[in-house]
């Protein structure tokens, strides 16, 4: 459920609001049932000298969280858990196991999820069972992540009682593609923890196998000034409209919407979503001379601040923003900041540098990117821009056209386990133009080409390939 959806159900001011003292399974004696003391002294049932060391050092360890989980399971009682109460000790054991034999003892689980969804679940499953029975299984689910990832706390504790009550307390905030992620649940707990899921805290699971992945988003409008579209908006409509595909695994492989308000990129659309959506601007940087003279006599911080941990000297527009500027569209006098908007790349980094005195023009919509992915079989790619700029808004339907469009061409065309990425590697670029019946535009190339031939199609050649010779000679005698 997106941040609007929860931000309902949790919200005080509607009468029925549910808050977490309305789901809560755990007391606040439960919850808070060892003390550091106790902590100090305490051993899990198996001896993990390797793993220990990931405790050693100034940082926070994994390990050391795993310990204390397992301390509270064992004076919370498998009287008051679903999951198996020593599932953490011997999660610490069979890390140890795989330390010692160097190779992984999990296995992967093949089909397993909830009723009705193809999607949200990762079987996981111990091939030392024998010696760690509590993690005989050890499923994973993905949680759809509000939009932004906006949480209260009501809803994080209801969340993370679940998690402890029918899994193993441990979560992971937050997988690679956005989901929360419960670490560790058997079998017989799955239905349970759905229908806890979706009927307390009003949350649905994320996608995980061959199928859309939960769509993610930056922070946006909510707060960020560069955000140029409503990614919130736009992610939670688009992962309403296609529940089916998120929920029921029908692609050759796995599909990423990401949603970034700027150029910034902060949830690196380009470089991990299948379909890139970024917000863009069509006129021009919007600049205030008084402001760029201001930094450039040091009154005013550049970068926001961002660097003001040491002393990097004094503030050089030439050096920090002209000489970095990609496309070398940008000049400055003494005087006045000049920009050759019709040469600009869209890459914020002046923006960045100096955001009092520079701003994104008003003249704004979304570019569309596809092909990302990391190493697979091709290894890691960007995305292609292919659409570099288009006005949508809400429900947004000339997107949902070209994804029809693409998803209908990789279902048809698309391999098993090839991403659309290599896809448009194995068809060509032209290819893709083509399923989306667009023409191909300057800002697609990347450089001048260097190969020489140039191939037609017969449709597009006026009278196909057959020419009359005598016609020709008229204008070509010998």
């Amino acid at each position: 459920m997106s941040a609007e959806g929860q931000e309902h159900l949790w919200d005080k001011e509607v009468e029925g609001h549910r808050t977490y003292e309305d789901v809560r399974i755990f007391t606040d004696e439960q919850l808070k049932n060892y003390t550091e003391e106790e902590l100090k002294t305490f051993k899990i049932k198996h001896d993990t000298p390797m793993a220990d060391e990931l405790e050693k050092g100034p940082w926070p360890s994994v390990i050391s969280d795993i310990k204390r989980e397992a301390l509270h399971r064992r004076k919370l009682g498998q009287e008051n858990l679903q999951g198996p109460m020593e599932c953490c000790e011997d999660l610490l054991g069979q890390l140890e196991l795989s330390y010692i034999d160097m190779e992984t003892h999990w296995k992967h689980g093949g089909i397993i999820g909830v009723f009705g969804y193809g999607g949200g679940v990762i079987g996981r499953y111990s091939d030392a069972q024998e010696k760690f029975p509590a993690i005989w299984a050890f499923h994973t689910l993905r949680i759809n992540q509000p939009s932004s990832k906006f949480y209260t706390t009501d809803y994080l504790r209801g969340l993370a009682d679940i998690c402890e009550y029918r899994g193993s307390g441990i979560m992971n905030m937050h997988g690679s593609t956005g989901d929360t992620v419960f670490l560790g649940a058997v079998t017989e707990q799955l239905e349970p923890i759905f229908f806890d899921l979706t009927h307390d805290l009003g949350v649905d699971l994320g996608g995980s196998g061959s199928n859309l992945r939960t769509p993610s988003c930056c922070i946006g409008k909510a707060r960020c000034e560069y955000a140029m579209i409503d990614t919130q908006d736009m992610c939670y409509e688009m992962t309403m409209h296609y529940q089916d595909e998120l929920h029921r695994p029908a692609f050759p492989y796995k599909f990423k919407f990401k949603f970034d308000g700027c150029p910034n990129c902060c949830v690196a659309s380009i470089a991990r979503a299948d379909m890139s959506y970024i917000g863009t601007w069509k006129d021009n940087i919007r600049i205030d001379q008084e402001a760029v003279k201001a930094y450039v006599a040091g009154e005013i911080t550049p970068n926001a601040g961002a660097f003001s941990g040491r002393d990097w000297g004094p503030f050089d527009i030439q050096k920090e923003v002209i000489d970095l500027c990609p496309s070398k569209c940008m000049s400055w006098d003494g005087n006045e900041l000049k920009i050759n908007d019709a040469e600009c790349v869209r890459c914020m980094h002046c923006i960045n540098v100096m955001p009092r005195a520079l701003r994104v023009g008003v003249d704004t919509g979304v570019s569309l990117l596809f092909g990302a992915k990391a190493p697979i079989l091709e290894g890691a790619q960007m995305s292609t821009l292919t659409i570099p700029f288009m006005y949508t808004e809400k429900p947004y339907d000339n997107l949902k056209e070209i994804v029809d469009k693409v998803w209908d061409w990789w279902m048809e065309e698309g391999k098993n386990r090839e991403r659309l990425g290599e896809l448009i590697q194995r068809f060509g670029l032209r290819q893709f133009l083509e399923v989306l019946e667009i023409p191909a535009m300057p800002q697609m190339v990347k450089e001048p080409r260097s190969n020489p031939y140039v191939f037609f199609k017969e449709e597009e050649v006026p009278g196909g390939w057959k020419r009359d010779i005598k016609e020709f000679r008229k204008k070509h005698p010998r």
